[in-house]
């Protein structure tokens, strides 16, 4: 008889993964939620694992459920959630979900305040192109792989490892709970200062995931970031395999990326330094697992990238838009950078969307501090609506353009934003949009 698996927030980005995924297995799924967005909503929808309403109802939660799921969106007070620590049913955060369905596979966790997503979709890629059977959980929706999560018999799994909390009811992080075998950490920049609100609090939940790592493991970590040295200084490098990674040796050329190793040459579709760097990280945990880096790096020819990580929306040959995921200051400034020395010749036009809870937070936008520098035109918006939703202080537009530095435009009007956008590029130009939102559903669609 099929396993009986109740999803409280099934219509979350990975949640729904998760729903889809049991249901192809042959579970038993049902789910809840109190709203659920496109692409969330069409594929359970497809799948007839959509909630008949929206809401959470007691009567979902029955003696003859095997388990319970508890997405981040559900509250401690939630009605499902009380019937079902009533009924002394399992009750499972999503990572613990995920570590009980691998406890006898070898586990690949990817950490790191930037580039966890963009890491584990390159050693994925790799390691299909290998004919490697392996799971997995990543953060976005990848070309070749039908969902973001997938559990089978493989003997392998490639776990993308969020600092974010574990549930309502557990305030660790996530990456605590999957027990890594083998690690990477592609670098650590403050963010979530709602959860961890300050610095040392911040670094202190990597300072637990190292100490997670068994002995000998192996743990690949970027050499340049100043506090990564700091805690494998410790004496977690005495008894961890610690392999330090640099960014790949390159070079650029007419907007074409190659990397060099030991005498041969790989060219590359993705590029940027961050990008090299996430790339010298999987290879090492490629190499961990059995794949020699010239094997790795001539499989990663053929790797596109990963969807609003660097994704080019369009090139009219004129023009050349991408859209980014960034978000934290970090990132936010490798994008750029990356951006304009892969296009040295041509006038970038940099657009950044303040979206996340931290970046909202009057307190923090100081670590913005010349972050779009390398632009040659630079926009920065913000929605006031997306403010009072958070329940934020109000911002001025003032105070964000002193963060940000001079010559850095402020908007919280995406049309006249768009307006404005329209009105500056031309012939030559590449532009480039940074958001984890949607710039309140600014049409995307443009031309020079």
């Amino acid at each position: 008889m099929a396993k009986r698996v109740h999803l409280i927030s099934i219509g979350g980005a990975v949640m729904h993964n998760m729903a889809l995924c049991l249901y192809q297995l042959g579970y038993e799924v049902s789910g809840s939620d109190d709203e659920i967005f496109e692409p969330s909503k069409g594929r359970l929808s497809q799948a007839g694992l959509l909630p008949e309403k929206w809401g959470w109802y007691p009567e979902n939660i029955h003696p003859d459920l095997d388990a319970v799921i508890l997405g981040m969106h559900a509250r401690p007070d939630n009605p499902e959630l009380i019937k079902a620590t009533e009924l002394g049913l399992k009750v499972y955060s999503f990572p613990e979900f995920v570590y009980q369905q691998s406890k006898d596979k070898m586990r690949v966790v990817i950490a790191g305040s930037h580039g966890k997503t963009t890491s584990t979709a390159m050693l994925m890629h790799v390691l299909k192109e290998a004919g490697l059977k392996f799971d997995y959980l990543v953060g976005s929706q990848l070309a070749g792989f039908d969902t973001m999560v997938q559990l089978s018999d493989a003997p392998i799994i490639v776990i993308e490892g969020d600092e974010y909390l574990n549930s309502a009811l557990d305030p660790r992080p996530k990456f605590l709970f999957y027990h890594a075998h083998i690690a990477q950490i592609t670098g650590i920049a403050w963010d979530h200062i709602n959860v961890f609100p300050t610095w040392e609090n911040y670094v202190d939940q990597f300072r637990k995931f190292i100490t997670t790592l068994p002995d000998n493991a192996v743990l690949t970590w970027f050499e340049e970031d100043n506090t990564l040295k700091e805690l494998l200084a410790e004496e977690a490098s005495q008894r961890l395999k610690s392999i330090p990674y640099q960014t790949l040796p390159h070079k650029i050329h007419n907007g074409e990326t190659t990397v060099f190793w030991e005498g041969k040459s790989y060219p590359m579709q993705i590029f940027g330094a961050h990008n090299l760097q996430n790339m010298a990280g999987a290879m090492h945990l490629a190499e961990a697992l059995g794949i020699d880096a010239a094997t790795f790096l001539h499989q990663m020819s053929s790797f596109g990238g990963t969807a609003r990580r660097l994704e080019r929306m369009a090139d009219t040959g004129s023009l050349i838009v991408f859209r980014d995921f960034a978000h934290s200051p970090s990132k936010l400034k490798a994008t750029v950078e990356s951006v304009k020395a892969q296009y040295a010749d041509k006038k970038l036009i940099a657009a950044f969307e303040l979206h996340t809870f931290s970046s909202l937070q009057r307190d923090f936008l100081d670590q913005y501090k010349d972050c779009l520098k390398e632009a040659n035109e630079a926009l920065v918006f913000y929605s006031p609506r997306v403010l009072k939703h958070k329940k934020l202080p109000e911002l001025e537009p003032e105070e964000v353009s002193e963060a940000f530095g001079d010559g850095v435009y402020v908007y919280t009007d995406s049309s006249m934003m768009e307006k404005f956008l329209r009105a500056k590029i031309g012939p030559n130009d590449v532009l480039l949009l940074m958001s984890s939102g949607t710039f309140e559903g600014m049409p995307l669609d443009f031309r020079a």
